[in-house]
């Protein structure tokens, strides 16, 4: 027989596949990690890493205030109580605007920019006449003096605002205008003229915060 024959060598092939089988035994069933030079190679994997959204940015708060000052101007426009230009701007045209539809709708709010102005406003049936109003004609200058002014109207609003008598805003210089600035001149060491003038107006706009006109 051959194994008679040739001992040794039957003795080393058994050898050889007693240790080639407990070398498979031992990586495929005996290793708990991955084996440095494993015998089945894998694939790897081709899952793309998952994308995090960039964070959005918040608008900052001047380009919300601008935002909701144009709504307000749009509105008061749509309810004729504003002529001027969609800017975004509070100023002394947009604040007159908002006090005359205040005043019309009787509704007592802070007349400054706000979701709560707006609302009012876009739901409110009162409509002015911005833009409609006559002109005095231009041949009677004495007309022209008494035809009520913007910028009358805001000094007379800056004045009742702050305590300075009981001033209408008409937007003409009467008696109880006069008393009222005169009052406001003495307490800001003034010349007491009881006019309207350049230098009160730069003096309300500093108390006020806000551009008069």
């Amino acid at each position: 027989m051959a194994i008679s024959q040739h001992p040794r060598e039957f003795v080393a092939i058994v050898l050889a596949g007693v240790a080639t089988l407990a070398i498979f035994v031992n990586a495929l069933f005996l290793q708990h990690g991955p084996h440095p030079a494993p015998i089945f190679a894998t694939r790897p994997s081709l899952a793309a890493p998952a994308r995090t959204a960039a964070p959005q940015a918040a608008p900052d708060a001047g380009t919300q205030r601008a935002q909701v000052v144009s709504d307000i101007q749009r509105e008061l426009a749509r309810h004729g109580f504003y002529d001027g230009v969609i800017d975004g701007v509070w100023g002394a045209k947009t604040d007159a605007a908002t006090r005359d539809f205040l005043t019309a709708a009787g509704l007592k709010l802070n007349p400054d920019a706000g979701d709560t102005l707006l609302r009012a406003i876009a739901t409110s049936n009162v409509r002015g006449g911005a833009g409609n109003a006559a002109a005095p004609p231009h041949n009677d200058p004495i007309a022209e003096l008494i035809a009520p002014t913007q910028r009358v109207l805001a000094v007379q609003r800056a004045l009742a605002d702050f305590g300075y008598g009981q001033v209408k805003p008409t937007g003409v210089v009467g008696a109880d205008t006069q008393a009222a600035i005169s009052k406001f001149e003495r307490d800001h060491r003034l010349p007491v003229t009881g006019q309207i003038s350049d230098g009160l107006v730069r003096e309300l706009s500093a108390m006020t915060g806000r551009p008069l006109e």
